[in-house]
Protein backbone atom coordinates (compact mmCIF):
# COMPACT_ATOMS: atom_id res chain seq x y z
CA UNK A 1 0.00 0.00 0.00
CA UNK A 2 2.83 2.26 0.08
CA UNK A 3 2.91 2.31 -3.81
CA UNK A 4 -0.66 4.20 -3.23
CA UNK A 5 0.20 6.12 -0.18
CA UNK A 6 3.38 7.37 -1.95
CA UNK A 7 0.45 8.89 -5.00
CA UNK A 8 -1.86 10.24 -3.13
CA UNK A 9 0.87 12.00 -0.76
CA UNK A 10 1.96 13.79 -4.10
CA UNK A 11 -1.16 14.87 -5.40
CA UNK A 12 -3.23 15.55 -2.25
CA UNK A 13 -1.76 14.97 1.25
CA UNK A 14 1.78 16.60 1.21
CA UNK A 15 -0.65 19.84 0.34
CA UNK A 16 -3.43 19.35 3.16
CA UNK A 17 -0.41 18.65 5.56
CA UNK A 18 1.85 21.62 4.63
CA UNK A 19 -1.75 23.81 5.55
CA UNK A 20 -2.40 22.17 8.54
CA UNK A 21 0.58 21.82 10.11
CA UNK A 22 3.32 23.82 8.29
CA UNK A 23 6.64 23.56 9.54
CA UNK A 24 7.89 26.74 11.53
CA UNK A 25 10.51 28.72 9.64
CA UNK A 26 14.20 28.79 11.32
CA UNK A 27 16.20 31.85 12.12
CA UNK A 28 19.03 33.00 10.40
CA UNK A 29 20.57 34.68 13.75
CA UNK A 30 19.63 32.71 16.64
CA UNK A 31 18.08 33.99 19.31
CA UNK A 32 17.44 36.99 17.02
CA UNK A 33 13.62 35.89 16.38
CA UNK A 34 13.03 38.83 14.05
CA UNK A 35 15.01 37.01 10.97
CA UNK A 36 12.70 34.33 11.14
CA UNK A 37 11.86 34.52 7.57
CA UNK A 38 14.21 31.57 6.03
CA UNK A 39 11.64 28.25 4.56
CA UNK A 40 10.76 25.73 6.53
CA UNK A 41 11.63 22.56 5.17
CA UNK A 42 11.82 19.05 6.70
CA UNK A 43 14.79 16.84 6.33
CA UNK A 44 12.99 13.94 4.92
CA UNK A 45 14.16 12.63 1.76
CA UNK A 46 12.56 11.42 -0.87
CA UNK A 47 12.75 7.32 -1.82
CA UNK A 48 10.76 5.88 -4.29
CA UNK A 49 8.17 3.19 -3.08
CA UNK A 50 8.76 0.81 -5.79
CA UNK A 51 11.37 0.70 -9.01
CA UNK A 52 8.43 0.87 -11.42
CA UNK A 53 7.70 5.13 -11.22
CA UNK A 54 8.65 7.63 -9.35
CA UNK A 55 7.04 10.88 -8.79
CA UNK A 56 9.21 14.15 -7.65
CA UNK A 57 8.30 15.34 -4.63
CA UNK A 58 7.05 18.96 -4.78
CA UNK A 59 8.06 21.64 -2.31
CA UNK A 60 4.89 21.15 -0.58
CA UNK A 61 6.74 17.71 0.70
CA UNK A 62 9.19 19.30 2.83
CA UNK A 63 6.44 21.89 4.30
CA UNK A 64 4.94 19.80 7.54
CA UNK A 65 6.19 18.91 10.23
CA UNK A 66 4.49 16.14 9.62
CA UNK A 67 6.84 14.75 6.99
CA UNK A 68 5.81 11.64 4.79
CA UNK A 69 7.29 8.89 6.72
CA UNK A 70 5.56 10.07 10.44
CA UNK A 71 3.98 7.27 11.58
CA UNK A 72 1.11 9.46 12.72
CA UNK A 73 0.70 11.08 9.21
CA UNK A 74 1.00 7.61 7.25
CA UNK A 75 -1.82 6.44 9.91
CA UNK A 76 -4.18 9.01 9.44
CA UNK A 77 -3.96 8.92 5.52
CA UNK A 78 -4.32 5.50 5.23
CA UNK A 79 -7.27 5.37 7.37
CA UNK A 80 -8.18 7.86 4.84
CA UNK A 81 -7.55 6.75 1.63
CA UNK A 82 -9.35 3.32 2.70
CA UNK A 83 -12.54 5.61 3.59
CA UNK A 84 -12.55 7.14 0.91
CA UNK A 85 -11.55 4.59 -1.88
CA UNK A 86 -14.07 2.91 -0.40
CA UNK A 87 -16.75 5.25 -0.66
CA UNK A 88 -15.70 6.31 -4.48
CA UNK A 89 -15.75 2.49 -5.24
CA UNK A 90 -18.74 1.67 -3.58
CA UNK A 91 -20.69 4.34 -5.52
CA UNK A 92 -19.31 4.46 -9.01
CA UNK A 93 -19.15 0.69 -9.83
CA UNK A 94 -22.11 -0.40 -7.34
CA UNK A 95 -24.07 2.70 -9.20
CA UNK A 96 -22.60 1.13 -12.49
CA UNK A 97 -23.68 -2.48 -11.69
CA UNK A 98 -27.53 -1.04 -10.75
CA UNK A 99 -27.89 0.79 -13.86
CA UNK A 100 -26.52 -1.50 -16.43
CA UNK A 101 -26.36 -5.05 -14.46
CA UNK A 102 -29.15 -5.53 -12.14
CA UNK A 103 -32.52 -6.56 -13.25
CA UNK A 104 -35.03 -3.79 -11.70
CA UNK A 105 -37.66 -6.62 -12.35
CA UNK A 106 -35.89 -7.90 -9.43
CA UNK A 107 -37.69 -5.30 -6.94
CA UNK A 108 -41.05 -7.20 -7.52
CA UNK A 109 -39.79 -9.87 -5.70
CA UNK A 110 -42.13 -10.27 -2.37
CA UNK A 111 -39.52 -10.29 -0.47
CA UNK A 112 -37.63 -6.89 -1.51
CA UNK A 113 -37.58 -4.38 1.28
CA UNK A 114 -39.54 -1.54 1.19
CA UNK A 115 -37.05 1.75 0.43
CA UNK A 116 -34.05 -1.03 0.86
CA UNK A 117 -31.70 0.36 -2.01
CA UNK A 118 -31.87 3.66 0.11
CA UNK A 119 -31.22 1.28 3.51
CA UNK A 120 -28.18 -0.27 1.72
CA UNK A 121 -26.71 3.10 1.29
CA UNK A 122 -27.49 4.31 4.35
CA UNK A 123 -25.86 1.37 6.06
CA UNK A 124 -22.97 1.21 3.83
CA UNK A 125 -22.21 4.61 4.50
CA UNK A 126 -22.33 4.31 8.25
CA UNK A 127 -19.82 0.85 7.59
CA UNK A 128 -16.75 2.09 5.61
CA UNK A 129 -15.13 4.41 7.98
CA UNK A 130 -15.32 1.94 11.33
CA UNK A 131 -14.26 -0.50 8.56
CA UNK A 132 -11.14 1.63 7.57
CA UNK A 133 -10.78 2.84 11.51
CA UNK A 134 -10.45 -1.51 12.05
CA UNK A 135 -8.26 -1.86 9.34
CA UNK A 136 -5.71 0.74 9.07
CA UNK A 137 -3.15 -0.82 11.38
CA UNK A 138 -2.39 -3.91 9.16
CA UNK A 139 -1.84 -0.83 6.43
CA UNK A 140 0.74 1.09 8.49
CA UNK A 141 2.35 -2.14 9.60
CA UNK A 142 2.81 -2.98 5.47
CA UNK A 143 4.36 0.54 5.08
CA UNK A 144 6.44 1.04 7.54
CA UNK A 145 7.70 -2.87 6.62
CA UNK A 146 6.81 -5.62 8.83
CA UNK A 147 5.10 -7.73 5.51
CA UNK A 148 6.75 -9.53 2.99
CA UNK A 149 5.68 -7.52 0.23
CA UNK A 150 8.23 -7.31 -2.22
CA UNK A 151 8.44 -4.38 -5.08
CA UNK A 152 10.47 -6.46 -8.26
CA UNK A 153 10.97 -10.40 -9.05
CA UNK A 154 14.61 -10.21 -7.71
CA UNK A 155 13.28 -9.34 -4.46
CA UNK A 156 10.95 -11.86 -3.81
CA UNK A 157 10.73 -15.94 -4.15
CA UNK A 158 11.35 -15.85 -7.98
CA UNK A 159 9.89 -15.43 -11.37
CA UNK A 160 7.67 -18.18 -11.58
CA UNK A 161 5.75 -16.46 -7.54
CA UNK A 162 5.03 -13.47 -9.33
CA UNK A 163 1.85 -15.78 -11.29
CA UNK A 164 1.89 -18.60 -8.16
CA UNK A 165 0.71 -15.60 -5.59
CA UNK A 166 -2.72 -15.20 -7.40
CA UNK A 167 -4.09 -18.53 -7.09
CA UNK A 168 -2.10 -18.55 -3.37
CA UNK A 169 -4.54 -15.13 -2.70
CA UNK A 170 -7.61 -16.60 -3.70
CA UNK A 171 -7.06 -19.96 -2.01
CA UNK A 172 -6.22 -18.59 1.32
CA UNK A 173 -8.12 -16.13 1.29
CA UNK A 174 -11.05 -18.03 0.02
CA UNK A 175 -10.44 -20.66 3.34
CA UNK A 176 -10.29 -17.89 5.83
CA UNK A 177 -13.10 -15.87 4.92
CA UNK A 178 -15.03 -19.51 4.65
CA UNK A 179 -14.74 -20.21 7.77
CA UNK A 180 -14.98 -16.63 9.33
CA UNK A 181 -18.59 -15.98 7.36
CA UNK A 182 -20.02 -19.64 8.47
CA UNK A 183 -18.94 -18.55 12.02
CA UNK A 184 -20.75 -15.41 12.05
CA UNK A 185 -23.97 -17.72 11.11
CA UNK A 186 -23.44 -18.93 14.50
CA UNK A 187 -26.66 -18.52 16.96
CA UNK A 188 -24.55 -16.51 19.55
CA UNK A 189 -23.03 -13.99 16.68
CA UNK A 190 -25.67 -13.83 13.60
CA UNK A 191 -28.62 -11.27 15.27
CA UNK A 192 -25.39 -9.81 16.65
CA UNK A 193 -23.04 -8.64 13.64
CA UNK A 194 -24.41 -10.82 10.67
CA UNK A 195 -28.16 -10.12 10.68
CA UNK A 196 -27.83 -7.01 9.27
CA UNK A 197 -25.97 -7.91 6.05
CA UNK A 198 -28.80 -10.66 6.17
CA UNK A 199 -31.59 -8.03 5.96
CA UNK A 200 -31.39 -8.12 2.25
CA UNK A 201 -33.03 -11.12 0.70
CA UNK A 202 -32.91 -10.15 -2.72
CA UNK A 203 -29.72 -8.01 -2.39
CA UNK A 204 -28.72 -5.13 -5.36
CA UNK A 205 -25.57 -4.19 -5.71
CA UNK A 206 -25.79 -1.61 -3.22
CA UNK A 207 -25.81 -4.21 -0.57
CA UNK A 208 -22.43 -5.41 -1.64
CA UNK A 209 -21.03 -2.95 1.27
CA UNK A 210 -24.09 -2.78 3.88
CA UNK A 211 -22.70 -4.58 6.26
CA UNK A 212 -22.54 -4.38 10.34
CA UNK A 213 -18.48 -3.06 10.38
CA UNK A 214 -17.49 -5.52 12.55
CA UNK A 215 -19.00 -8.14 10.07
CA UNK A 216 -17.47 -6.46 7.07
CA UNK A 217 -14.11 -6.21 8.74
CA UNK A 218 -13.60 -9.60 10.22
CA UNK A 219 -14.38 -11.13 6.28
CA UNK A 220 -11.49 -8.88 5.27
CA UNK A 221 -8.87 -9.91 7.93
CA UNK A 222 -7.69 -12.71 5.75
CA UNK A 223 -7.00 -10.23 2.77
CA UNK A 224 -4.87 -8.42 5.35
CA UNK A 225 -3.45 -11.49 6.99
CA UNK A 226 -2.41 -12.92 3.82
CA UNK A 227 0.73 -10.23 3.38
CA UNK A 228 2.11 -11.21 6.84
CA UNK A 229 2.35 -14.99 5.75
CA UNK A 230 3.45 -15.45 2.33
CA UNK A 231 5.08 -13.21 0.14
CA UNK A 232 2.88 -10.73 -1.94
CA UNK A 233 4.12 -8.27 -4.96
CA UNK A 234 3.21 -5.00 -4.33
CA UNK A 235 1.33 -3.90 -7.65
CA UNK A 236 -0.41 -7.01 -7.02
CA UNK A 237 -1.57 -6.36 -3.68
CA UNK A 238 -3.02 -2.82 -4.67
CA UNK A 239 -4.88 -4.98 -8.16
CA UNK A 240 -6.31 -7.28 -5.83
CA UNK A 241 -7.23 -4.94 -3.60
CA UNK A 242 -9.43 -3.05 -6.08
CA UNK A 243 -10.27 -6.61 -7.06
CA UNK A 244 -12.12 -8.11 -4.16
CA UNK A 245 -14.25 -4.81 -4.21
CA UNK A 246 -14.61 -5.39 -7.90
CA UNK A 247 -16.19 -8.63 -7.12
CA UNK A 248 -17.85 -8.16 -3.49
CA UNK A 249 -20.64 -6.20 -6.17
CA UNK A 250 -20.18 -8.59 -8.62
CA UNK A 251 -21.66 -11.08 -6.21
CA UNK A 252 -24.33 -9.24 -4.95
CA UNK A 253 -25.87 -7.68 -8.75
CA UNK A 254 -28.28 -10.59 -9.69
CA UNK A 255 -26.72 -11.65 -13.00
CA UNK A 256 -26.28 -15.31 -12.89
CA UNK A 257 -23.76 -15.92 -15.79
CA UNK A 258 -23.07 -19.18 -15.60
CA UNK A 259 -23.73 -22.48 -14.08
CA UNK A 260 -20.18 -22.86 -12.76
CA UNK A 261 -19.20 -26.17 -10.24
CA UNK A 262 -16.28 -24.00 -9.15
CA UNK A 263 -16.71 -20.53 -8.97
CA UNK A 264 -18.89 -19.23 -6.16
CA UNK A 265 -20.39 -16.49 -8.15
CA UNK A 266 -23.74 -14.52 -7.67
CA UNK A 267 -26.06 -17.13 -8.45
CA UNK A 268 -24.54 -19.29 -5.37
CA UNK A 269 -24.30 -15.94 -3.50
CA UNK A 270 -27.92 -15.12 -3.99
CA UNK A 271 -28.91 -18.40 -2.56
CA UNK A 272 -26.84 -17.78 0.49
CA UNK A 273 -29.10 -14.55 1.20
CA UNK A 274 -32.60 -16.23 0.92
CA UNK A 275 -31.63 -19.72 2.19
CA UNK A 276 -28.71 -18.44 4.39
CA UNK A 277 -27.03 -21.70 5.46
CA UNK A 278 -25.33 -22.54 2.48
CA UNK A 279 -22.19 -21.05 0.36
CA UNK A 280 -20.22 -19.52 2.35
CA UNK A 281 -17.32 -19.20 0.48
CA UNK A 282 -16.30 -16.05 -1.42
CA UNK A 283 -14.72 -16.97 -4.70
CA UNK A 284 -14.46 -20.63 -5.12
CA UNK A 285 -17.41 -23.53 -4.04
CA UNK A 286 -14.04 -25.82 -3.09
CA UNK A 287 -14.50 -25.06 0.88
CA UNK A 288 -18.04 -25.25 0.83
CA UNK A 289 -17.69 -28.72 -0.65
CA UNK A 290 -15.34 -29.95 1.83
CA UNK A 291 -17.84 -28.70 4.31
CA UNK A 292 -20.74 -29.93 3.53
CA UNK A 293 -22.57 -26.65 3.02
CA UNK A 294 -22.37 -26.46 -0.75
CA UNK A 295 -25.99 -25.80 -2.52
CA UNK A 296 -26.15 -25.92 -6.53
CA UNK A 297 -28.09 -23.10 -7.33
CA UNK A 298 -31.40 -24.62 -9.44
CA UNK A 299 -30.94 -24.34 -13.60
CA UNK A 300 -34.07 -21.99 -12.86
CA UNK A 301 -31.98 -19.45 -12.09
CA UNK A 302 -30.26 -19.25 -15.36
CA UNK A 303 -33.05 -18.87 -17.11
CA UNK A 304 -34.55 -15.41 -17.24
CA UNK A 305 -38.43 -16.28 -17.55
CA UNK A 306 -38.15 -18.57 -15.25
CA UNK A 307 -36.15 -16.54 -12.53
CA UNK A 308 -38.39 -13.98 -12.25
CA UNK A 309 -41.31 -16.11 -12.31
CA UNK A 310 -44.05 -16.44 -9.71
CA UNK A 311 -43.36 -19.93 -8.92
CA UNK A 312 -39.55 -19.47 -8.30
CA UNK A 313 -40.14 -16.58 -6.09
CA UNK A 314 -43.03 -18.18 -4.44
CA UNK A 315 -40.92 -21.37 -3.48
CA UNK A 316 -38.07 -19.27 -2.32
CA UNK A 317 -40.31 -17.15 -0.19
CA UNK A 318 -41.71 -20.58 1.03
CA UNK A 319 -38.03 -21.90 2.05
CA UNK A 320 -36.58 -17.93 2.90
CA UNK A 321 -39.92 -17.69 5.43
CA UNK A 322 -39.07 -21.11 7.13
CA UNK A 323 -35.40 -20.63 7.46
CA UNK A 324 -36.20 -17.32 9.50
CA UNK A 325 -38.46 -18.52 11.83
CA UNK A 326 -35.50 -21.36 13.11
CA UNK A 327 -32.43 -18.47 12.86
CA UNK A 328 -34.16 -15.20 13.51
CA UNK A 329 -37.34 -15.89 14.89
CA UNK A 330 -39.76 -13.03 14.23
CA UNK A 331 -38.97 -11.62 11.11
CA UNK A 332 -38.67 -7.73 11.69
CA UNK A 333 -38.22 -6.39 7.84
CA UNK A 334 -40.82 -4.83 6.23
CA UNK A 335 -41.45 -5.06 2.29
CA UNK A 336 -42.86 -3.73 -0.09
CA UNK A 337 -42.03 -1.22 -3.04
CA UNK A 338 -40.79 2.49 -1.49
CA UNK A 339 -42.22 5.34 -0.64
CA UNK A 340 -43.94 7.82 -3.10
CA UNK A 341 -44.80 11.15 -2.57
CA UNK A 342 -48.84 12.30 -2.88
CA UNK A 343 -49.40 14.35 -5.27
CA UNK A 344 -50.89 17.79 -3.88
Amino acid sequence: MDVVLEVSDQFMFDYMYAWLLPAKPSFYDFPDKTNATAQALSNWVYKPATAFFSLEPSQAAYQSIWARDNIYRQALSLFLILWLFGLVTYYVFASLSYIFVFDKKTMEHPKFLKNQVWLEIKQANAALPVMALFTFPFLVAEVRGYSLLYDTSDQGPGRWYDFFQFPLFIMFTDFGIYWIHRGLHHPLVYKHLHKPHHKWIMPTPYASHAFHPIDGFAQSIPYHVFPFIFPLQKMAYVGLFVFINFWTIMIHDGEYYANNPVINGAACHSVHHFAFNYNYGQFTTLWDRLGGSYRQPDDDLFQKEKKMSTTTWKKQVNEMEKIVKEVEGEDDRTYGPPETKKSQ
